[in-house]
């Protein structure tokens, strides 16, 4: 099983899940009642689904594809160390990551 640790925006509260190795970090935020949207249900096609991976863990993942990093544009509050949740696939490498939901978000009509 892979932990990952969730920050709320205001760093308020943090939970820490399990999750199986093979599993989108989108679904699993989902299941643990993380307000991450995924309008476009991992197609890549939105940018609901930003979070912000702590500095110490962002090297750890895989880079973004040049599809990926297009949507990161539109994504409100994009850091050095965003990334689109529907794009994480965990495995053992990422065990531990702490994953931030951003401040700013926007919804499926882009507010």
């Amino acid at each position: 099983m892979i932990r990952i640790r969730f920050v709320s925006a205001d760093g308020g509260e943090v939970r820490e899940v399990t999750a199986p190795e093979g599993e989108r970090l989108l679904d699993v935020a989902q299941a643990d009642g993380q307000p991450l949207e995924g309008t476009c249900e991992g197609q890549m096609a939105c940018s609901t689904c930003h979070v912000i991976i702590s500095s110490e863990d962002f090297d750890r993942l895989p880079p973004a594809s040049e599809e990926e990093e297009d949507m990161l544009d539109l994504a409100a509050g994009a850091t050095r160390t965003s990334r689109l949740a529907c794009q994480i696939v965990l495995d053992t490498a990422l065990d531990g990551m702490t994953v931030r939901i951003p401040a700013e978000r926007r919804d499926m009509l882009g507010r």
